[in-house]
């Protein structure tokens, strides 16, 4: 519903303006299930993420595209209900959305055993406080 108000407005400022010869100011609505994710592009390689930090806003949705250049890797969001297994080099990608509950710091790491370095396979998504509230 509310969308046909937004609609309903929109056709009435513009028709309004159309006949006062003004050019009506569109409107924008930036509500966020209108908005497109934040798509962040993940490789997987040698116990590592590239990148291992991603700084988003407060309600920024993101999409990871994950991949690797080795072997398959776990992804997974301690904390939260995102687990994805990226396939090894050569067979795809896998992709996982995170909708941050809230600013702090989000730790992501591979939850499949992939080698002795496995543990420091790590990296975070840090929430900053929308219009810079602490």
């Amino acid at each position: 519903m509310p969308v046909k108000a937004s609609i309903s407005y929109a056709v009435i400022v513009g028709a309004t303006a159309a006949l006062l010869g003004a050019t009506p100011v569109p409107r924008v609505d930036r509500s966020p299930a209108t908005q497109s994710p934040r798509v962040v592009s993940v490789t997987a390689e040698r116990f590592a993420f590239f990148p291992a930090e991603l700084s988003v806003e407060e309600g920024t949705e993101i999409e990871f595209r994950l991949r690797s250049e080795d072997t398959a890797h776990g992804f997974r969001i301690l904390g939260q209900s995102i687990e994805v297994v990226i396939p090894k080099r050569g067979r795809g990608e896998a992709s996982a959305r995170f909708a941050p509950p809230g600013p702090g710091t989000y730790i992501f790491e591979c939850s499949r055993m992939c080698g002795a370095g496995h543990s420091f396979m790590r990296g975070t998504v840090k929430v900053r406080a929308a219009g810079g509230r602490q």
